[in-house]
């Protein structure tokens, strides 16, 4: 039987002054060593080839796109955006410590959210939405791969839902520039929405 298969990949690093920060719908671009990491990551590692590119629309993950998928246009999806984390962007922990809402929603609370922003379900229910639009669409084009370039968040929420073997959100934690590849098997994304996390990537070049 068919299967179909989906690289995932993190976008490549932003500027050291924005790490630790909330940084969801803000749309920042790659640091200067973000770009250069990417460059060099691809000459060290293999990444996927693809036969569809997705992406984010937001700058980190269409620049990470252009560098590592040159010859290939994206096609980009409002849905695979980051969290909107609302008032709270550009804030770290620290500075929302003594927010009481903020400690709701570190604590999972359901109803919890950032200040004109998304909560939990939200978020996790407009990222699966379009995940299934993506895997029905490749079964009914028959493409058999396509590579998704988007956020930590994003990544790290859809395999905790849909990957096997079952983990937790972080332990799905990637680097930037990094990421996973799916396989799926029709009868069984059909009967149960689980998906084989089969591999990191990229993987090494045999020339390094």
């Amino acid at each position: 039987m068919q299967s179909y298969v989906i690289h995932f990949i993190r976008h490549g690093d932003i500027a050291d002054t924005l790490k630790g920060k909330y940084i969801g719908k803000t749309d920042v671009e790659l640091s200067e060593n973000g770009r250069e990491k990417l460059v060099e990551y691809d000459s060290k590692y293999i990444y996927p080839g693809t036969q569809v590119l997705f992406t984010s629309p937001l700058k980190r993950c269409v620049e990470t796109a252009r560098i590592l998928y040159p010859d290939i246009n994206p096609i980009t999806i409002e849905q695979l955006s980051e969290c909107d984390f609302g008032e709270w962007e550009n804030k770290t922990a620290d500075d929302l410590k003594d927010n009481p809402e903020f400690q709701k929603w570190l604590a999972g609370e359901r109803d919890a959210r950032p200040p004109k922003g998304e909560n939990g379900a939200e978020f996790t229910n407009r990222i699966c939405d379009i995940f299934e639009q993506i895997v029905e669409g490749l079964i009914k084009t028959n493409n058999t791969e396509a590579v998704i370039i988007t956020h930590g968040g994003v990544i790290m929420t859809l395999l905790s839902v849909y990957g096997v073997p079952r983990a937790k959100p972080f332990e799905w934690v990637m680097d930037n520039g990094f990421g996973y590849s799916i396989r799926i098997t029709p009868m069984l994304w059909q009967r149960d929405r689980v998906v084989e996390v089969y591999q990191r990537i990229p993987v090494m070049s045999e020339d390094n």
